[in-house]
C-alpha cells in the first residue's frame, strides 16, 4: 500500500514541453546568443558621441516643422492626386496579370514545367523591396510617375499571384473532379470550380493590395519615382521643415483614408 505521505503530489498547472529538454543545452544556447549579440553591437562601430549630437538636431528640426505650412497647397494636392493615381492603376493592372501568373503557379492544376516558371517568376519579383524596385525603374524610365507605376505593377502582380496560387492549391478539390467528370473543358473547370471557391479571397486580397499601394506610393517617390513622397524628398534637401510637416500629416491623413475604404469595401464583400 503506498504511503499517501511520501507520494509525489500531483501537479495542478500544466508546462509546454520545452523546444531543448536539457538545461545544459539550452543555457549554452542562451549564452551564445548573449555573446553574438554584443559582438554584433561592437561591429556595428557606433559613435555615441554622434549619436548625442543627434538629439539637439532633431529637437530642432522638430521645432521648425511647427507650425506646418499649407500654404503651397497646389503643390500638394498634386502630389497627392498622382499617389492616388499611381495606386489605383497599378493595382487594376497588378489585378489583371496576376491572375494568369497565379493559376500558372498552382502545382495541383498546371503541369510541372508550367508550375516551376510562374514559381520562379514570383520569387524573384518577390526577391526585392519596392524602393530597391523603383530605383532600377527610375535608372531605366527616367523621374517621374512611370517608375513608380511600374514599380507598383511589379509588386501588386508579385503579391496577388502568389495569393492566388495558394488559394488554389488549399481548395477543395472535389468539385474540380465533379466538374471535369461532366467532360467539361478547362475553361469550365475554372469558370464553374475554382473560380466560385477563389473569387471571394482575390477580392480581399485585391482591396488589401491596393491599400498597401496608397502608402507604398508615398515611399517610393522618395527615391524619384513619383507621388508626394518625391515632393517631401525635396523638401527635406531644402530644410523646408514646415512644409515636410504638411506632407506628413496630409499622408497620414491618406493613409488613413485609404485603410477606412478596404475597411469598408471588405465588410461589403462579406
Amino acid at each position: 500500500m503506498t504511503d499517501t505521505a511520501t507520494a509525489t503530489p500531483t501537479p495542478t498547472r500544466w508546462k509546454p514541453p520545452s523546444m531543448i529538454e536539457r538545461p545544459a543545452v539550452r543555457y549554452a544556447l542562451w549564452a551564445v546568443a548573449a555573446a553574438y549579440l554584443v559582438w554584433s553591437m561592437g561591429a556595428l562601430e557606433v559613435d555615441w558621441g554622434r549619436v548625442a549630437q543627434g538629439f539637439p538636431r532633431a529637437g530642432n528640426m522638430v521645432a521648425r516643422m511647427f507650425p506646418p505650412d499649407f500654404s503651397r497647397w497646389d503643390l500638394l494636392v498634386r502630389g497627392v492626386v498622382e499617389s492616388v493615381e499611381m495606386a489605383f492603376a497599378a493595382s487594376f493592372i497588378g489585378m489583371v496579370l496576376a491572375v494568369p501568373l497565379g493559376l500558372c503557379a498552382a502545382g495541383n492544376i498546371m503541369p510541372r514545367p508550367v508550375y516551376l516558371v510562374a514559381r520562379t517568376l514570383i520569387v524573384l519579383s518577390r526577391t526585392f523591396h519596392e524602393v530597391i524596385l523603383a530605383i532600377l525603374f527610375v535608372k531605366i524610365v527616367g523621374f517621374g510617375p512611370l517608375a513608380g507605376l511600374l514599380t507598383l505593377v511589379v509588386a501588386s502582380v508579385s503579391f496577388i499571384s502568389k495569393m492566388i496560387a495558394e488559394d488554389i492549391e488549399n481548395m477543395n478539390m472535389g468539385q474540380v473532379e465533379a466538374v471535369r467528370a461532366t467532360g467539361a473543358s478547362f475553361a469550365k473547370v475554372l469558370v464553374y470550380a475554382i473560380q466560385p471557391q477563389v473569387l471571394p479571397r482575390y477580392l480581399g486580397v485585391c482591396i488589401y493590395r491596393l491599400d498597401a499601394n496608397i502608402r507604398h506610393s508615398t515611399v517610393v517617390g522618395i527615391v524619384g519615382a513619383g507621388g508626394i513622397g518625391m515632393t517631401l524628398s525635396a523638401t527635406f534637401k531644402r530644410y523646408d521643415y514646415d512644409f515636410s510637416m504638411a506632407i506628413l500629416l496630409t499622408i497620414i491623413g491618406l493613409v488613413f483614408i485609404g485603410e477606412f475604404f478596404s475597411n469598408w469595401v471588405r465588410g461589403k464583400l462579406r
